[in-house]
């Protein structure tokens, strides 16, 4: 008896300590969810793919996963769990994102496609590897540039900022940037790409700008879209840039929290310049450029700037050169002087590269897309020892080999709306091979130059490489573009790293049935114009908004271009457009309508021979200019497309008087008038 009553206060006592336990655990349980529930998205970024989409499954929620990318923060500890809500669909096999455009503030224009960072990675492993990546290179197709072939809905992403703040981790993070790239870099991002297919609101593809009685040039910017379950609390405290949400929120049916933005300032990219100088005043320029231009007098003078002061002379007065086999007399303003100042160039010039610097941003070309030029002209650069000195004291100019693509895409903050950090790392890059070399300081920058194809380029150099030679596809002259000392780079969209010549040419004359064509994207505040006068009006205009995407549509596209007699380029946000380049790839006579644009090559080039170069008011006459061009005119221009085609034209290893050459003897040729001692 005495045992069997022990036995149950035994029992009482160990169930006792096991709830005990138990509500500890729980308690402690509940505690910790409590406090780790705010950073949710911060820590399933951090868990391995495999276990992100095994939360994912059958919640209607497609995951899209990119390699982290470096990039360096001020607060080490700031993660940013940026999710991008795209409209994803299907095309013949392929999914398509939709692309963000529309950013405000600093910048001046939308940049880049949700999707095209996700990819890019890849992209550049399996270019290193020599193969081509269908579905990376669409994804650079951007929406805020001037590519057709896509139909792509623009969305806005959310951003969600959860800082941590650690300053003392802060500094450890900023010394080892500084011991990885010689100089401090600016900030971090780990972007975290989920796509939601429930709480999404699927844009209209039809959707057309609409129309003001007073001012006809303004399109619908596009919803701000976001996951129901997002606070509100959370996207308004989430401020990006100084952009403020709180009076443009609107509820859907479905629940969805949707951003408007009706009162958004115009960007400067969505508004006609003030000022225009015309294609007759920009001759002017260079010309008086010629006769009074002086470079910053050195410090100390070299041996250098005596090879090119004699080569000056021989450049003014040249052997004649008209029935040279090679050149096509029409195309240069003077081709005796373009001929001799090429074969000094081969002879003369030499270039000292650059190895401070790590990639990407530094040292790593981009050979497909948007701004593949500045990646060809780098991967040539450095591959072709021709022109090349180990001995910076040879050197008649200085390279500095980066890329403003991977610049805007290590550093820049998505929706950040702020270029600072990117401008910032440039100065501080300049300012160390500055105190590292004496040749900077001998010349202010001025025997220095950078080839950049990115539109931020002019942004990003600004102030403190105002004396290099800027080789440049935004070739603004309101952007501060220097006729006579920097040179308008040609913006070439490359669709094959290894075969960049394919599908190249058109069909004769007499078989281009079309008047005019045009098809792309609503970019800026001129296309609108474009497609409201001539979309759909003319049978022999052949204007049309975005196409289809898929490869079918593509190929229509190229078969437009290569039977149209005339290829309408309009300006985009920017003034460039690879259009111009893509006419005289498919032999189409380039119509360029941006105001104050310098075409490529403008020092040497004769855009008269070969492009009909309109100002942006004459778009309600358009067909009628076309069509009092005789057919003769015509025929020479078409001819003048043609022969100007090869200095258009990218090779794996370089060709005489093609693009690569072209370039590089723009940026000599410059130079050497550059220089007048006195």
């Amino acid at each position: 008896m005495k045992y069997s009553f022990q036995f149950p206060k035994i029992c009482h006592v160990e169930t006792r300590r096991w709830l005990f336990l138990l509500g500890v655990v729980a308690v402690t349980y509940l505690s910790f969810q409590s406090l780790l529930l705010p950073y949710g998205n911060a820590l399933r970024s951090l868990l391995p793919h495999n276990e992100v989409q095994e939360q994912f499954k059958g919640s209607g929620v497609l995951s899209i996963h990119s390699s982290a990318k470096s990039v360096i923060v001020r607060n080490p500890l700031t993660v940013h769990s940026s999710s991008d809500f795209i409209d994803v669909s299907m095309f013949g096999g392929v999914e398509k994102a939709a692309g963000n455009s529309g950013l405000g503030g600093e910048i001046g224009h939308g940049h880049g496609p949700i999707g095209k960072d996700v990819h890019k990675e890849i992209d550049l492993l399996l270019e290193e590897k020599g193969i081509d990546n269908t579905f990376a290179n669409t994804m650079h197709r951007t929406v805020d540039h001037d590519f057709p072939s896509e139909n792509v809905v623009d969305t806005i992403e959310s951003l969600v900022l959860v800082s941590i703040e650690n300053q003392e981790n802060g500094s450890v993070q900023d010394k080892a940037n500084v011991a990885k790239y010689g100089f401090p870099l600016e900030r971090i991002v780990l972007p975290n790409y989920e796509t939601s297919t429930e709480n999404t609101l699927k844009e209209n593809s039809n959707l057309t700008a609409k129309k003001s009685d007073s001012v006809k040039t303004g399109f619908p910017s596009s919803p701000l879209i976001l996951p129901a379950a997002a606070s509100l609390a959370t996207v308004i405290n989430a401020s990006v840039g100084s952009t403020s949400f709180k009076s443009d929120v609107v509820t859907s049916k479905n629940g969805s929290v949707v951003m408007k933005n009706p009162g958004r300032k115009k960007m400067k990219s969505e508004l006609p310049p003030k000022s225009i100088t015309s294609i007759y005043e920009m001759n002017h320029i260079l010309v008086r450029h010629r006769a009074s231009s002086r470079s910053l007098r050195p410090r100390w003078s070299s041996v250098r700037d005596q090879d090119i002061l004699a080569v000056k002379s021989q450049i003014e007065h040249p052997p004649v050169a008209i029935n040279d086999r090679e050149l096509y007399a029409p195309l240069f303003r003077n081709v005796s002087m373009f001929k001799r100042s090429y074969e000094l160039m081969e002879r003369t010039l030499k270039i000292y590269i650059y190895k401070d610097g790590n990639k990407p941003i530094f040292h790593q070309p981009i050979l497909k897309g948007l701004y593949a030029s500045e990646g060809w002209f780098m991967k040539l650069m450095q591959g072709y020892k021709r022109f090349v000195v180990k001995d910076p004291r040879k050197a008649h100019l200085f390279y500095m080999p980066f890329s403003s693509r991977m610049l805007e895409y290590t550093l820049y903050v998505r929706n950040s709306h702020n270029r600072t950090n990117l401008r910032q790392f440039l100065k501080e890059y300049s300012e160390k091979i500055a105190a590292k070399y004496p040749y900077w300081n001998r010349t202010g920058g001025a025997d220095h130059f950078l080839v950049a194809c990115h539109d931020w380029a002019p942004y990003e150099t600004r102030h403190h490489m105002e004396r290099c030679i800027k080789a440049l596809c935004n070739a603004d002259v309101t952007g501060g573009f220097k006729i006579g000392r920097d040179v308008s780079l040609p913006e070439t969209y490359v669709r094959s790293a290894r075969n960049p010549l394919r599908d190249l040419g058109g069909k004769p004359p007499s078989q281009r049935q079309i008047l005019a064509f045009y098809a792309g994207n609503v970019h800026g505040y001129l296309r609108p114009i474009l497609l409201e006068h001539w979309k759909d009006k003319d049978p022999d205009m052949k204007i049309f908004g975005p196409m289809p995407p898929g490869v079918a549509s593509k190929m229509n596209y190229i078969q437009h271009m290569k039977s149209s007699k005339y290829c309408i380029c309009p300006k985009g946000y920017e003034v460039n457009s690879p259009r111009v380049v893509e006419a005289i790839f498919y032999e189409c006579v380039p119509v360029i309508i941006s105001d104050n644009f310098v075409p490529p090559f403008f020092e040497v080039l004769d855009w008269g021979a070969f492009s009909v170069i309109l100002a942006e008011k004459d778009i309600p006459n358009l067909k009628e200019i076309l069509l009092s061009i005789p057919e003769q005119t015509y025929l020479q221009m078409q001819l003048g497309v043609r022969k100007v085609q090869k200095h258009f034209l990218w090779h794996a290893k370089p060709l005489k008087y093609d693009l690569f050459h072209m370039t590089l003897h723009s940026i000599w040729y410059n130079r050497v008038f550059q220089i007048k001692f006195r």
